[in-house]
C-alpha cells in the first residue's frame, strides 16, 4: 500500500496530451483554448462616441461659445460623418464614429434643443465621453491566452475578433464502467438483494460538467463477459473510470483481467479514506489510462475529483488552483490514514469556513449531496478550531 501523496504523484506522472481540435464557437464554452488569440484590428477599430448628445469641436468651447447649429444627425452604423463648419454641432448617438473635425461629445442632458439650435445648459468640458480609438487593444495585440478555460465572456472576445472556428484542447473519451450483479437501472424496482445504478451516473454528470460525454457501461460479475468488454472499451477509448471490482472479494476479477489486457498496474490500495482499494495503471500500447474506483458511492465521488480530476487539469495544462479552508471543528490525529472528510462551507467576515459533516461511512449518498466537497487531513496531526487545510469543491 501506498501514501496518498505518493498515490497522487503517480497519477499525475501520467498527464496525457490528446492534441486539438477547431470547433464552432458556441460550442466552445467551458472548453480550454489550444493557441493564443490576437486582436485583428484595434479595440475600438474609430474613436466611439459614448453618449447621446451632440458633437462639436473644443475650439468652440474654448471661444465661450454655448449655441450650435445643427448639421446632422449621425446614428451608430453609419459612415463616418463629418462637422462643416467649427461653430456647427452634428447630433450624434451612442456608438457612432465620431464625425471628422468633432473632438468632444456632449450630452443630452447637458443641452436644450430648440429649431435646430443647440444651447448649452451647464459647463463642459472638452474632449470627453469619446472611447478612443485603439485604447482596449490595438491590432496584433494578445487578446486571449492560450491554456485559457473559455466562457461566457471569452466568447464575446472571441466573436469580436472574428473566431468562428476556436482551436481547443481536445478532450479524452471516456468509458464508465460499473460491475456487480446487485445493480439495477434506475427505472427498475429492486429486489431486496439489489440496489439501483447511481456511481455511474454521477460521474457521467460531473464528466458533462467539463464538456465530457462518456460511454456508459454496466458488465456482469462473470469473468469472459468483464474481459471481452473491458478490452472493447480499451480499443475505443483514452481514459476508462470504473466502479466496484477491485476489492478483495471472490468476485472482484478486474486486477486479474487489466494483467491479462496488460494494462500495467501502477498501484492498488492506497492508505486513505475512503478509497483504500484505489487501482490505477496505464496500458501503454493503447496509451489508455485506467482508474479503477470502489464501489461505495462517497469513495467514488471523492477519489474521481482528488485524482481523475488534477489528471485531467493537468493533461489539459490547467494550474491546479488549490484552496484552504478554516476548519470549524477540531479534528484528532489518526494513524497512517490520509482522510477525506466531507464539509459544508460558508462565508464568515470574508473567511471560507468547513462544518464537518455526520455521515455514515463511504456508502452515504445523503451526506455526500449535503456536501459543498471534502477536506483533505494528512496522517498523525492533531487539527484545531481555526486550522486552515486543503479543499476539494464538488
Amino acid at each position: 500500500m501506498i501514501s496518498q501523496p505518493e498515490a497522487l504523484e503517480k497519477v499525475l506522472a501520467t498527464a496525457t496530451h490528446f492534441g486539438s481540435e477547431k470547433i464552432p464557437l458556441l460550442e466552445s464554452l467551458n472548453r480550454i483554448l489550444a493557441e493564443d488569440i490576437f486582436a485583428d484590428r484595434d479595440f475600438p477599430p474609430f474613436h466611439r462616441v459614448t453618449k447621446d448628445g451632440i458633437a462639436v469641436n473644443s475650439q468652440a468651447l474654448e471661444n465661450n461659445k454655448t449655441s450650435f447649429k445643427i448639421e446632422a444627425v449621425y446614428a451608430a452604423g453609419s459612415p463616418q460623418g463629418i462637422l462643416n463648419s467649427l461653430e456647427n454641432c452634428v447630433e450624434i448617438m451612442t456608438g457612432a464614429m465620431l464625425p471628422k473635425n468633432c473632438d468632444s461629445v456632449i450630452m443630452y442632458e447637458d443641452i436644450e434643443i430648440k429649431n435646430g439650435i443647440a444651447t448649452l445648459q451647464t459647463e463642459v468640458k472638452p474632449r470627453i465621453n469619446i472611447h478612443r480609438k485603439g485604447s482596449d487593444r490595438q491590432s496584433g495585440e494578445k487578446v486571449l491566452c492560450k491554456n485559457q478555460r473559455i466562457s461566457a465572456k471569452e466568447i464575446g472576445v472571441l466573436a469580436t475578433v472574428g473566431t468562428s472556428k476556436v482551436l481547443v484542447k481536445k478532450l479524452p473519451k471516456i468509458a464508465i464502467i460499473s460491475t456487480g450483479d446487485e445493480l439495477v437501472n434506475v427505472e427498475e424496482t429492486p429486489l431486496p438483494h439489489q440496489i439501483r445504478t447511481s456511481n455511474t451516473l454521477s460521474l457521467f454528470a460531473a464528466l458533462q460538467k467539463e464538456k465530457i460525454t462518456p460511454t456508459l457501461l454496466h458488465i456482469r460479475d462473470e469473468k469472459d463477459i468483464m474481459l471481452q468488454q473491458v478490452e472493447n472499451a480499451i480499443k475505443n477509448h483514452d481514459v476508462l473510470l470504473l466502479s466496484g471490482g477491485v476489492s478483495k472479494g471472490k468476485f472482484d476479477y478486474l486486477p486479474e483481467i487489466f494483467e491479462e489486457l496488460k494494462v500495467e498496474k501502477i498501484f492498488h490500495r492506497v492508505l486513505q479514506r475512503p478509497g483504500k482499494p484505489l487501482w490505477f495503471g496505464k496500458q501503454q500500447e493503447k496509451n489508455v489510462t485506467v482508474f479503477s474506483f470502489p464501489g461505495n458511492p462517497n469513495s467514488t465521488f471523492v477519489n474521481y475529483h482528488i485524482y481523475f480530476i488534477k489528471w485531467l487539469t493537468k493533461s489539459l495544462e490547467l494550474e491546479d488552483l488549490k484552496s484552504e479552508v478554516i476548519l470549524n471543528t477540531a479534528v484528532d490525529a489518526n494513524s497512517n490514514i490520509t482522510r477525506y472528510l466531507l464539509v459544508k462551507t460558508n462565508s464568515e467576515n470574508g473567511e471560507i469556513k468547513a462544518e464537518l459533516l455526520n455521515e455514515n461511512g463511504s456508502g452515504d449518498l445523503i451526506s455526500l449531496a449535503n456536501a459543498d466537497g471534502v477536506i483533505i487531513l494528512p496522517p498523525e496531526k492533531d487539527f484545531e478550531v481555526g486550522d486552515l487545510v486543503e479543499f476539494v469543491s464538488f
